[in-house]
This record gives structure tokens, sequence and C-alpha cells, in this order.
């Protein structure tokens, strides 16, 4: 099969009702009978509960499934619905989303469970005009919710499905220009009856069957249909431009440890990157260390520099910290708040300060208290 002959066979253009349909019937027939279990996602008969739906889909940003889990058990079983949510506490919130990563989310999780509990009830509206007002539902997510919660005839288009339909159609324009065309291909594609399997059918191709490397063609229910694997390139799709290298930023954290086994913490300003979470007093990141990173420090204490870096990758920039110890501090009013180690984990730590504190308590006889790893970067968003 020559490449013109392919791309006119697997043109969205000329996707005729009956070929859509044929690739609809094939993907859900395979879907019947491979669908992931989720603890977010109905089993075959069952109704889905459009609050487990959009938790999942906020929690599920950037995110990987493994990771959510946890988390997602955790929430429901803490507000086990959306008006149980909007009565909690955003701190409260915010602790228990620590780890999670890309805070803004929890921000807006919170937002939008009392948007819709003073607004609409409790319930999530049904379309997605109406879900795109909500706070933190941009339109992926208004398509998810939609198809999946009410099985409105919508296309979200993440991650995974955007791979399966640049293979599906050898959409050879990279990422991220390509992302309109492949959201016109997933509209035309989108059936009008069970559009939310059909949205979860290539959620689970793209996870399972479809993967960014080595996928495993001869079991996808669209190997024949397939333009890229005709032409011997789903290897290389979707193409990517080129990113960028991200700057380096640099500072310096404290970390002062009381008499009695506390750590002094202070929360970060309620907007802005890792906005209303707890930190250990440090300077500003910048370009480079400061040149008396001393003149920072939260109170007079004797502050020692520990040996070695915390490191720590953001969406659009790299951070390294040195971090300076005290120990058998008094406590001093207004200087931030005294956390206890035996309860440190209920404070709204995101994962770079996790590191710091870690980092600061390598060598005590206690061990680090979360475990994180200083060698693999992660990733939060810098919003």
């Amino acid at each position: 099969m020559t490449a013109s002959k392919s791309r006119a066979d697997h043109s969205a253009a000329d996707l005729t009702p009956q070929k859509r349909a044929a690739l609809v019937k094939r993907l859900l027939g395979w879907y019947d009978a491979h669908r992931r279990r989720l603890p977010w996602r109905a089993l075959p008969g069952e109704m889905p509960d459009p609050y487990r739906v959009w938790l999942s889909e906020i929690m599920l940003q950037q995110t990987t499934v493994a990771a959510v889990g946890p988390y997602f058990h955790s929430f429901l079983k803490r507000w086990p619905t959306m008006k149980a949510l909007a009565a909690a506490p955003v701190e409260d919130v915010m602790s228990a989303w620590a780890g999670l990563g890309y805070y803004s989310r929890a921000r807006n999780l919170h937002a939008c469970a009392r948007e819709v509990a003073a607004a609409h009830a409790g319930r999530l509206p049904p379309d997605e005009a109406a879900l795109l007002k909500l706070p933190g539902i941009g339109p992926y997510t208004a398509a998810a919710i939609a198809a999946i919660a009410f099985d409105k005839r919508a296309a979200p288009v993440d991650g995974n499905i955007e791979r399966v339909l640049a293979r599906l159609f050898a959409v050879n324009t990279p990422l991220p220009a390509a992302k309109t065309e492949l959201k016109r291909i997933a509209g035309a594609l989108a059936p009008a009856k069970r559009s939310g399997d059909f949205a979860q059918a290539m959620m689970d191709l793209g996870a399972t069957i479809c993967t960014p490397k080595s996928p495993a063609c001869t079991n996808c229910p669209w190997t024949n249909d397939c333009a890229a694997h005709a032409l011997g390139i789903a290897d290389t799709l979707p193409a990517r431009e080129a990113k960028r290298a991200r700057p380096l930023r640099r500072g310096a954290a404290f970390v002062a440890i009381s008499k009695d086994d506390a750590i002094l913490l202070r929360r970060r300003p309620p907007k802005g990157l890792l906005g209303g979470m707890h930190e250990p007093p440090m300077s500003p990141w910048e370009a480079t260390f400061p040149d008396d990173p001393t003149g920072y420090a939260p109170l007079k204490a004797e502050f020692r520099k520990l040996p070695g870096l915390v490191r720590h990758g953001f969406t659009h920039f790299e951070l390294e910290l040195q971090v300076y110890r005290a120990e058998g501090v008094a406590r001093a009013n207004g200087a931030g708040e005294w956390a206890p180690l035996a309860n440190l984990k209920a404070f709204a730590l995101p994962s770079v300060m996790r590191k710091v504190i870690d980092h600061a308590l390598a060598g005590r006889n206690a061990g680090p208290l979360f475990a994180t790893s200083q060698s693999a970067v992660s990733r939060d968003a810098d919003r």
C-alpha cells in the first residue's frame, strides 16, 4: 500500500458514516472484552457516578493511574459527596492532596465543589458548555465528564487519544500543532450512543496497546485500519516539536528543628506557584544561589549548610536548593508554625518541600519521613 493510498483510505475528511460505524463497532467490541477495571469507572451495566468521574479526571491530569489510585480512595472516604467536599476547609483539601503535584488542581477542585454545591445543588451540570464555566475544568475535562458521566456525544482528547488518532490516520504534523487536527478527527469519530465507553476505550487502547514505545499492533482492534501501521511508522508517531531547555533556578531552604522535635513551617501565598502550601522558610528562587543565605534565615539560630543539593523539576524550570539545618531551636512566636515531626504528614507539604525535609533529617535515627528520592526528578506545574 502506498503512502498516498493509505492516507486517502484513512483520511478523517473522507470518513464515511459506514467507515466510522465500523471503527466504532470494532473498538467497542474490544473494550467490552478488555476494559480496565478502575476505581472510578462504572462496571458494565452500572450508571457512572459524576462525582467520581469528575474527581478522577481532575486527579489524572498530568498524573498516572497508579499514583492517583490511593489519593482517589482517600478523598472518596473522607469526602464521599460533592457537598461534603465543598464543606471542607480548603487547608484540609490541600493537605490531603500533598504529594500528588500540580497543586492548582486542588485549589480549583475545592472551588469547583463549592460552586457546584451553591449553584447546582451539588450536582455537576451534564453539558460541556456549563461544565466549562466551573473552576478547574477545561475543554478536555468538560468533554470527558460529559461523555463518561452523562453519555453525551463529546470528544475528549488526552495524550493517549492523541497518540491513537495520530497513528490511525498517520498525522505527521508535530504536537502541539497537531492538536486542532486531532481534536477534529476525534469529533468526527465520536458516536452518539455509548460515547463514554468509546472515549474510555480509546484511553484504554492508548494505555495498554497503542503505547508510546513498541505498540502491540497485533493485538489492536484497529490494526487493519491503521495508516501508520500500514506505512510501518507507528513507532514514530505522534511527532513532537523539540522541547526547549528549562532554565535553572537556585535558592536556600532553612529547616529549624526545635528542642521538642518540631519543624518551623510557613505558608506560601494563596495564589501562584504551590499556592497555600506549607514550606520550610527559604530564600527567593533566582538564577544563582544567594550570596549571603543566612540573611534569609527565619530566626536566630546556628544554621549549618548540609552537603549536597535538593533538586526538583517544575514544568517550566529546574530547581536546586541548598539546605541549612539548625537543631535544638527555641520556639519563637510569630516566626511561623511549628509542626511536630510526628504529625508532619498532616501538613500540606508539596513534593519539593518533602525532599527538603528528608534531606535535612538524613542521618537521624528515625530516618526520612517521606522516603523521597533525590535522584528521581519530580514534575510539578509551576502555577
